[in-house]
């Protein structure tokens, strides 16, 4: 990983939740984590959140605790939330999320046109009263909607690009590009189903050029590979890719570093770690220079901008 900077110099990326579908508390996931989907990415004041699964409740309570956010003698906090998608452990977190409950505090939450009514359905229909104690009409920060175009759109400072995903329902992948810096997130992609002729016997396998040309030279690429070859034969269909078939995309793209997330609910420690370490040793067939490492919650990795 980038070797560490000063603070005023560097972006900042932490892993908040990595597990994918369900938490998974207990002994055989205490080492990697098992908080569903929630990163945090700071270019310089600007702080932005991917998903909001359960792993949200721990960043808020960072922030609150860091003083980016509103209480006494604190400063107001000014979060951009991008949604990849609405399934439960995307969303599930938001109840918890301390700074929601503080005045002064604003929130802007993203999705794609036309699915911010959705998206504001499945977060405020978690906190009707049935499910959650807390109706959303009573949360005290400043919380609003706002759209992601196809395109580029610029948010404080930082340039995000959007990237349609094979996923069931739909889910957006995301790009940011900071001062010659690229980072992506891009969970719950079944990459599989974009194979060129969907030959999967090949090395590496050839992935369509769209979904390539997002993740291009991506400095950091933050990316579901939940499956086994084995397994993904089992779970076609289920919107989530085989590891084999990330590493090729991240091999074809240029790509420097692959954090690898969304690890499966069923899969231990020990497992992550042999899986890893199956990935690397495909990179290296490809003759690719790619790092590749399993996302672990609780991780900060910093990196330069150009």
């Amino acid at each position: 990983m980038p070797a560490d900077s000063p603070a005023d110099s560097f972006v900042v990326v932490k892993f908040w939740g990595i597990r994918g579908s369900i938490p998974t508390p207990g002994p055989l996931t205490r080492g990697y984590g098992g908080n569903t989907s929630c990163y945090e990415l700071r270019f310089g004041d600007a702080i932005f959140i991917c998903d909001a699964g359960s792993g949200i409740r721990e960043l808020g309570n960072d922030l609150v605790a860091r003083g980016n956010s509103s209480g006494s003698g604190d400063t107001p906090l000014l979060a951009h939330l991008l949604l990849s998608h609405t399934h439960w452990d995307h969303v599930q977190g938001f109840p918890f999320f301390a700074p929601a409950y503080q005045a002064n505090n604003r929130i802007i939450v993203y999705d794609k046109s036309p699915y911010e009514a959705k998206s504001f359905r499945m977060l405020s229909g978690q906190m009707t009263g049935d499910y959650f104690p807390v109706k959303f009409s009573e949360l005290k920060a400043n919380i609003t909607w706002d759209h992601l175009a196809d395109g580029d759109r610029e948010i404080a400072g930082v340039r995000i690009r959007t990237f349609d995903q094979v996923h069931t329902g739909g889910s957006l992948g995301f790009s940011f590009h900071y001062h010659g810096l690229k980072i992506v997130y891009a969970t719950d992609n079944e990459i599989d189903q974009l194979i060129v002729g969907g030959d999967r016997s090949s090395a590496p396998r050839i992935i369509a050029r769209p979904q390539v040309d997002f993740v291009r030279g991506a400095d950091l690429l933050i990316a579901d590979g939940q499956y086994t070859d084995d397994e993904y034969a089992a779970h076609v269909g289920w919107g989530h890719p085989s590891i084999f078939t990330l590493v090729d995309l991240a091999a074809q793209a240029d790509v420097k570093c692959l954090a690898v997330t969304h690890h499966d609910p069923n899969r231990s420690d020990e497992q992550v770690d042999a899986l890893i370490e199956q990935a690397r040793l495909r990179a290296k067939s490809l003759g690719s220079d790619l790092e590749v490492y399993a996302a672990r919650e609780g991780v900060e990795l910093k990196l330069t901008p150009r």
